[in-house]
């Protein structure tokens, strides 16, 4: 693989049980190119080795006033030197190949990964976590696999080189080869404790990036409620962790090399003073003294990928960690214990329709119907939303869409079956046509979209914003829609999601930004475009619950009751505390009523009896007035204005 041949037409599949079986699997990806790497890395440091040899055969050639053999060192001298130029330019563009294939093939592997998972990823992963994974770690992991290719040719030219020592002159060959491993392997000892403190400076890092990430997205909000100066201040002390951690982990990196610069300084010392020992005795020529002096030096230099390899095993073992648990993540806890084939069957060729069920919590959404589903608990709301889209983050049953499981189907299935919009959801920088281009079925406009999520403010908004464009659907809106208001913003999405036409929509609060009046006709336009689809919303205002199908009310994992709203109000105190926001005070105070009416109304039925005439006896009793009449002022203001805007649609239709 090319760097003008990105990206992979196929990443492939990574292995990804621990971060070292995945640095692992990305060298084998790289075989060729690793191979290649290899063999000019062997080429380069072996003419850098020759080079020593030269010179030692030159300078005894010249002791000898041998001229034959000082033009053959002179020739041998201008081959290494040619190895060497050669070697090390085809080394580099090797190393360098390696490099940025390997952190785009992590990069595309990651990209997939956040494709398939969508909002469910960063319910399981933190955000920074995510980020640090997809830039600096993304380099590191690049970084330790192009340089084992160049630590091998290291270490097998240094083998190379102490066996020709023995060979070439063995008296002072032996102390070479006896000195290099010690060389080698010294700084085993502080690697541990090196790589401690990397590790630290990373999980550092990553909390500095978690925590910036935050503060960037909620930015507005603490402008709002002035706390910006509190989470800067968290920012500069998390930095000032990350700069400690950095020195530290960079002192002992400097021990490091400073035991990678003393070492060879005191071989080198006992290599000459053992080689000047001997040339005295006239063991040995000073042709063979300048050869190993040379060589001692020159192998300081391959010996220094030793310091590289353990710096980019050290930085890139927790990159890689981070990776393959983000990697490991699957769309269901099922799905990853499940077969390949069994988790994309071929015979599935559209997406199902049917009712949508969830064994989990025993929730039915009959297809075709609007229903609306109240739960307490906003991040459980969330957790279902998303299996109900397929992505549960815990093991459990699959839910099940006309009986067939959603983690079963091929993504691109699941996703045409079942769209989630999230509580928050995100508006990409672009023209409103670009925003509203989207997979669809094309059975509904833009125009009804836009008209059913009530956004003709927004469109005027938008005309005046950018009176040039004169069509508000070419304006251009700001990255994540920094430029609308939230309610705006909510309804953009929710348009968006219309024309989409989904066989099951799944909307997670979609109109908590919005006033009542226009909430009130966002729930209207919303049945009336989605009739004949199955359509899921959670939500807890009484003006959307009034037009659902059907209301469920999940407590504790399970659901509770299931009616409509007005009958649920009514009859059940669970559901009531959540959607009129009752407290335990008023929830007691009202059960109270409740119940002296109930012994007040016994009472009067004994009296009228027994003071009835005798043809009356059978008479039944009055029926006592409907119980929300006497309920607490929060339920009686809510169903007044439920009322109130049913009068004002009515006016309006007579209008």
């Amino acid at each position: 693989m090319q760097i003008h041949d990105l990206p992979y037409p196929d990443p492939g599949v990574p292995d990804a049980r621990s971060g070292p079986r995945f640095l692992w699997w990305l060298w084998r990806n790289q075989l060729g190119g690793q191979l290649r790497a290899l063999a000019w890395g062997l080429l380069h440091f072996s003419s850098v080795s020759a080079l020593p040899f030269c010179v030692g055969l030159a300078v005894q050639a010249v002791v000898d006033r041998s001229g034959t053999r000082l033009a053959l060192s002179g020739g041998l001298l201008a081959l290494a030197c040619a190895g060497n130029a050669l070697g090390d330019t085809f080394l580099h563009r090797a190393a360098v190949t390696n490099w940025i294939t390997a952190a785009a093939r992590v990069q595309q592997l990651l990209a997939r990964r956040t494709a398939q998972l969508g909002s469910a990823l960063t319910r399981r992963v933190a955000a920074g976590e995510v980020v640090a994974v997809s830039t600096g770690d993304v380099e590191k992991i690049g970084w330790f696999v192009e340089a084992v290719s160049r630590f091998t040719a290291a270490a097998v030219t240094i083998l190379l080189v102490c066996i020709a020592l023995l060979v070439y002159q063995p008296a002072l060959g032996v102390v070479v080869a006896a000195g290099l491993p010690v060389l080698a392997l010294a700084v085993l000892p502080l690697l541990p404790r090196a790589t401690r403190r990397a590790d630290l400076q990373r999980e550092k890092a990553g909390r500095a990036t978690e925590l910036a990430s935050d503060t960037v997205a909620g930015l507005r909000v603490l402008r709002g409620i002035g706390g910006e100066e509190l989470f800067l201040d968290r920012y500069r002390r998390a930095s000032q962790e990350v700069r400690q951690a950095a020195v530290r982990s960079a002192r002992m990196w400097s021990l490091i090399s400073a035991v990678q610069v003393l070492l060879p300084g005191l071989l080198l010392i006992a290599v000459v003073w053992y080689g000047v020992h001997l040339a005295r005795a006239g063991r040995i020529t000073v042709g063979e003294l300048v050869t190993v002096y040379s060589s001692v030096m020159v192998l300081t230099y391959p010996l220094r990928h030793f310091e590289e390899i353990a710096m980019a095993y050290s930085f890139s073992r927790p990159s890689a960690k981070r990776a393959a648990r983000v990697l490991s993540l699957e769309r269901t806890a099922a799905a990853e214990a499940a077969p390949a084939d069994e988790r994309s069957p071929s015979s599935l060729a559209q997406a199902p329709a049917g009712d949508l069920r969830d064994p989990a919590t025993g929730l039915l959404a009959p297809g075709g119907r609007l229903t609306a589903v109240v739960c307490g608990d906003p991040d459980e709301a969330g957790r279902l939303a998303e299996r109900l889209g397929g992505h549960p983050g815990e093991p459990g049953p699959s839910v099940l869409l006309g009986g067939t499981p959603l983690d079963a189907l091929p993504l691109d299935l699941a996703r045409t079956a079942v769209l989630v919009q999230d509580k928050d959801p995100v508006l990409l920088s672009g023209s409103l046509r670009e925003l509203l281009d989207v997979p669809a079925s094309g059975e509904v406009t833009a125009e009804a979209a836009l008209g059913a999520a009530q956004c003709g403010d927004v469109l005027e908004a938008l005309a005046q914003a950018s009176p040039v464009a004169g069509d508000p659907m070419d304006v251009r809106i700001t990255e994540r829609g920094r430029s609308l208001s939230g309610g705006q913003r909510q309804r953009l999405a929710l348009a968006r999601s219309l024309v989409t036409d989904p066989e099951v929509l799944v909307l997670d609060e979609p109109t908590s930004a919005v006033d009542s009046h226009t909430e009130a006709r966002i729930a209207q336009g919303l049945r009336d475009l989605r009739d004949g689809r199955t359509t899921v919303v959670f939500t807890s205002s009484p003006l959307v619950l009034e037009r659902a199908d059907r209301v469920v009310l999940l407590h504790e994992g399970t659901v509770a009751a299931v009616g409509t709203h007005r009958d649920l109000v009514h009859t059940d105190a669970r559901y009531r505390a959540v959607v009129t926001r009752e407290t335990d005070q008023e929830r007691a105070t009202h059960d109270d009523g409740a119940e002296q009416r109930a012994v007040n109304g016994g009472q009067q039925t004994l009296g009228d009896r027994q003071h009835a005439p005798d043809d009356t006896s059978d008479t039944e009793p009055a029926a006592a007035g409907p119980p929300h009449r006497h309920g607490k002022s929060a339920l009686r203001g809510a169903l007044e204005e439920l009322e109130e805007l049913e009068e004002l649609e009515e006016i309006e239709e007579t209008a």
